[in-house]
């Protein structure tokens, strides 16, 4: 396949053009400046600017265009960039894709666990409804966006997960103060973190891209269900640090203001079950397994 890619410099856009190779498909990166070789392809999605030309001969398009959530605090301005980064560029593919002369078998259009909202400890289908809060309308409006598309192109909307990765994602503030020994529940600790490996993220979106029956949105999480407080115990014990000092909510709330809560604090107990019904099989399926992993152990 030929798949045209938003946001593949990313964290996971990398990975994912990796994975792609590794199968033989040909991935093609947008960029917000002038091609350099054939792999790229201008655009400027603030604009709207996308020549539907360039869709043609294309097979698939991924959406993981956006600025980054873990730029903390949240300043109003770049809560306003979060928001249009994401639903620019949204429309501005969907808007290509649905003049092409040709259009492609599949359009994978990022979305976030965030859609849930702070959902406590019940079980999360992708039956579950929008959630409350600044990152659960975020979300919403995102998918809506994608929704637009021309109903003749299968559209797989991908909910995703805290991604861990060795080198950068949502660990990159937490494993530093573990490796230190500082290491410790956030808040009470209790509150559930979806999560996924960045291998496992770019592998389902592989997966999808290749699996005709696939529609609709997918939650991209891995399938032990696991705290923040069990999270960091496996970092920490991965490492042989000391799990004991815990981050209060006040105190994070006053550092991050409304990130704490929606970002650190807030709880998404996320089933994989659609994903796994699927065919997809997770190389990093346990909390120890990622653990070992992501500090190299394994």
């Amino acid at each position: 396949m030929r798949v045209l890619i938003a946001g593949a410099s990313g964290l996971i856009g990398q990975e994912l053009v990796a994975q792609l190779r590794a199968v033989g498909d040909e991935p093609l990166a947008l960029v917000r400046r002038a091609p350099k070789n054939e792999g790229e392809i201008s655009w400027n999605p603030a604009n709207g600017d996308l020549d539907p030309d360039v869709i043609a001969g294309i097979d698939a398009v991924v959406n993981l265009s956006g600025a980054s959530i873990g730029k903390l605090p949240w300043s109003t301005s770049y809560q306003t960039e979060l928001v249009n980064s994401r639903l620019n560029a949204t429309r501005t593919l969907v808007s290509a894709i649905n003049r092409a002369t040709t259009m492609p078998s599949v359009f994978i259009s990022g979305s976030a666990s965030g859609y849930y909202g702070d959902a406590g400890d019940a079980v999360l289908d992708e039956s579950a409804k929008v959630g409350s809060g600044f990152l659960a309308e975020l979300c919403a409006s995102w998918e809506s966006e994608a929704e637009k598309l021309d109903p003749s192109v299968r559209l797989v909307k991908i909910r995703t997960a805290v991604v861990f990765s060795r080198r950068d994602g949502a660990l990159s503030r937490v494993l530093p103060l573990v490796k230190l020994g500082a290491g410790g529940p956030l808040g009470s600790g209790k509150q559930w973190w979806p999560w996924i490996s960045s291998i496992d993220e770019a592998r389902a979106i592989v997966h999808l891209l290749h699996t005709d029956s696939a529609r609709g949105a997918f939650n991209l999480c891995a399938p032990e269900n696991a705290t923040c407080g069990q999270l960091i115990r496996a970092l920490a014990h991965a490492l042989h640090r000391p799990f004991w000092l815990p981050a209060p909510a006040f105190a994070l709330r006053a550092l991050l203001g409304k990130a704490a809560d929606e970002m650190l604090l807030s709880s998404q107990r996320m089933s994989s079950s659609k994903l796994e019904a699927s065919g997809f099989r997770f190389t990093h399926a346990s909390v120890t397994a990622v653990a070992q992993w992501v500090t190299g152990k394994k």
